[in-house]
């Protein structure tokens, strides 16, 4: 009887040390530590021009998204149908979260070989200074032992927002990618051969805490997502910046209400590299904390993505399952798409 691979499960087997997942006091601390302190950068980002907004509604919505992906592998996303209350609830229980002491956090850190819990970004190990960031990553039923852990008799709220707002977030991530099935006319067979039943997920909720030296910092560096796309919820703190090719870096203006849609490495795979993983990074403020939630959605994680080639093209990428590439993108992540390249 054949098992399946959970996404927990997948990451197990690339455990981290201790000192690249502990972060640090934020509040202890009054000027930028020198592990922090990142060389001072020139590159400019543009504020003049912004990434797509596209209402669900429209008729032609399936178009919209098509062309937002292809040309800018990312796009707000407004009319959702996802509840603004829900939102809010969702944004208030993780600022809840991060408020709570430093040692209070701790006692839900993530383990080495674990995915889930308190942390910094996994992407930690492949730079050279630490990022201004603190996390906590909820797959699958996790979020009930940790939510213990933080609140040992007040989790009740905290397990409940988080659960609906996944489901939530779940059934928008199938409605688009059944939209973006349709703008690459991948037919219904098509989609059926593919034998997707279900997904894998997670959620990410993010705190940029407020910090002395703004522009020495990072909040995040650039990166790519490993899933099939993400959707993040952020707070009307500006500080998304997406790198678009021929104009460089973008800044991503929050749009009340709006969702940020950006398409990952699997949805780049499964398009022939027709749409753009999106490089994208995090800067912070000197005033305000910045709070988001990622919603990482990917196919199960032992299915396995095709290159959808079209008639006279050559597929860019060999198939590959969602396991392995976690894996090529934890050994490596710059290294991983050319790992599978044809």
């Amino acid at each position: 009887m054949s098992t399946t691979t959970t996404l927990s499960e997948a990451y197990r087997e690339h455990p981290l040390h201790p000192h690249h997942i502990i972060p640090i006091d934020f509040n202890s601390v009054c000027s930028l530590p020198e592990s922090h302190k990142w060389p001072k950068s020139d590159d400019l980002y543009d504020n003049k021009i912004s990434v797509p907004v596209i209402d669900l509604r429209d008729p032609k919505v399936a178009q919209l998204i098509g062309r937002a992906c292809e040309k800018w592998g990312v796009f707000q996303l407004i009319y959702h149908g996802i509840p603004l209350n829900l939102l809010k609830d969702a944004e208030s229980e993780a600022r809840r979260l991060f408020s709570l002491p430093s040692r209070q956090k701790l006692k839900a850190l993530r383990a080495p070989a674990g995915a889930t819990g308190y942390g910094i970004a996994r992407i930690t190990p492949f730079f050279d200074k630490y990022m201004w960031h603190e996390g906590f990553t909820i797959m699958g039923t996790s979020i009930h032992d940790h939510a213990k852990q933080l609140w040992p008799h007040n989790h009740a709220k905290f397990c409940d927002v988080m659960e609906t707002y996944q489901k939530k977030m779940n059934i928008l991530a199938d409605q688009l990618t059944q939209l973006i099935f349709k703008s690459l006319d991948i037919s219904e067979e098509q989609a059926e051969e593919m034998n997707w039943v279900g997904s894998s997920s997670a959620l990410q909720l993010n705190s940029y805490p407020s910090c002395p030296e703004p522009n020495r910092a990072v909040g995040l560096a650039p990166h790519t997502d490993t899933s099939l796309m993400t959707i993040l919820h952020e707070n009307s703190i500006a500080g998304l910046q997406i790198f678009k090719q021929e104009v460089g870096w973008v800044s991503v203006k929050p749009v009340d209400g709006a969702l940020v849609v950006n398409v990952g490495d699997l949805f780049h795979i499964l398009s022939n590299a027709r749409f753009p993983n999106v490089l994208h990074r995090v800067s912070v403020n000197q005033k305000r904390q910045r709070l988001s939630l990622a919603y990482f959605y990917n196919p199960p994680t032992d299915s396995t993505v095709v290159p959808i080639v079209k008639s006279g093209q050559v597929a860019r990428y060999r198939p590959v399952t969602v396991k392995e590439f976690i894996s090529l993108k934890a050994k490596s992540p710059e290294k991983a798409l050319s790992c599978i390249k044809t």
